[in-house]
């Protein structure tokens, strides 16, 4: 059954309710730029009030490496989403077992660059390509790219962009990834989710 990661998260109360409706992954914006940031301080907070077995993500954005690492072990967070321009290199030191390596595609071609990443990454995600923002665009992902990706590399994939309680059961069917991704398609407004769309969501993803 495919996973569900409920990303964008900025309060315990839409923390919990996700958990409780079948999330497998909790998400966290550590990146000051984003309208869905929050802070260290209150990532902690968050992250001490979920039950065991939720894998908990901070998602960084060209973040100093070290930095990742302390905010990491501060945060009780399990893996680093990283969503800018880090290297293999850096996936290496922060180390394979808690690193995500978000890829935003413009064309099939970008996908080249993901054979890099294969051997120092848990999984890669993909999202849609936007000049001015590192996710969160809303806007739908080529599902047919993200076929050829799952089909060229032996990584798991997780799918993102614009990915709505509408046709996340449909992407799941045609795509077959091993997580979907989703924030601003079960929000209210930025950092605060709809909890009847993130229900919906869960509950088309994985078909229940």
């Amino acid at each position: 059954m495919v996973k569900v990661k409920i990303c964008g998260i900025t309060d315990v109360y839409d923390a919990l309710s996700a958990v409780n409706y079948g999330a497998d992954a909790i998400g966290f914006i550590l990146y000051c730029k984003s309208k869905r940031y929050v802070d260290p301080k209150t990532v902690r907070f968050i992250s001490k009030k979920l039950p065991p077995f939720i894998t908990k993500v901070g998602v960084f954005v060209n973040e100093d490496r070290n930095a990742v690492l302390e905010i990491l072990s501060y945060c009780g967070l399990d893996f680093a989403q990283l969503h800018g321009d880090e290297s293999p290199d850096d996936c290496r030191y922060i180390g394979r077992e808690r690193v995500i390596k978000a890829f935003r595609i413009k064309e099939e071609d970008d996908v080249k660059a993901i054979e890099n990443y294969v051997d120092c990454v848990s999984a890669v995600l993909l999202d849609t390509y936007s000049e001015s923002e590192y996710g969160g665009t809303g806007r739908t992902f080529n599902w047919d790219i993200a076929k050829k990706v799952i089909n060229r590399f032996e990584v798991p994939v997780i799918l993102s962009g614009g990915l709505t309680p509408e046709n996340v059961k449909e992407a799941v069917k045609s795509v077959l990834p091993f997580a979907v991704d989703v924030s601003s398609g079960v929000e209210e407004k930025p950092g605060k989710k709809d909890l009847s769309k993130v229900k919906d969501f869960i509950r088309f993803a994985k078909c229940l």
